[in-house]
């Protein structure tokens, strides 16, 4: 019978004997990124029924119009994707998505007239300026597990995380930036 890679590990140096106690493995359920990750995995989920069943976007094409709501000027597909941490590909598909529905169009950039800029048409506002509060619920729900303390403390928490990952924290540092 062939020897797997554990098998091997679980010999000792001197007699090749197996050894009596298994080497400590990972426990994901206790590892911080792979909660983090599926936590926001599920809210994510949680939230997307607010836009997907009833608007038919998906996550991505959502990701885009946030990002384009939040802003008060046009930005790149780059800089939305940077922003949101979704590749850049997923992106691409979900703007020309958009803009076949027109929800965002295409605007010069004005320091650059090879590159274009995207922003929400006035059908992309209203669809964003009808989500968001319903969003907001739909968080307050999630959230409501939590006191008001908790909240904040999980914010501050989080807050110290991105900080040490130098990840922008608030809407205005990020459209202070024209480049993530």
């Amino acid at each position: 019978m062939a020897r797997t890679s554990s098998d091997i590990a679980l010999k000792t140096q001197e007699g090749g004997e197996a050894s009596p106690r298994p080497k400590a493995r990972l426990d994901l359920f206790k590892f911080v990124p792979f909660r983090l990750n599926r936590l926001a995995a599920e809210v994510s989920a949680a939230l997307s029924v607010e836009y997907q069943e009833r608007h038919g976007l998906d996550i991505p094409a959502w990701r885009v119009i946030a990002t384009l709501g939040f802003r008060n000027d046009a930005c790149s597909a780059q800089y939305i994707s940077q922003c949101t941490r979704t590749h850049k590909s997923t992106i691409s598909r979900a703007v020309t998505t958009l803009l076949n529905e027109g929800l965002i169009e295409r605007v010069e950039n004005e320091a650059d007239r090879r590159e274009f800029r995207l922003q929400l048409t006035r059908k992309g506002r209203a669809l964003y300026e009808e989500l968001f509060p319903q969003l907001l619920r739909r968080e307050d729900e999630i959230l409501a597990c939590l006191s008001a303390q908790e909240r904040k403390q999980l914010s501050a928490l989080l807050g110290k995380i991105e900080e040490s990952l130098d990840l922008i924290q608030t809407s205005e540092e990020a459209d202070a930036k024209q480049a993530y």
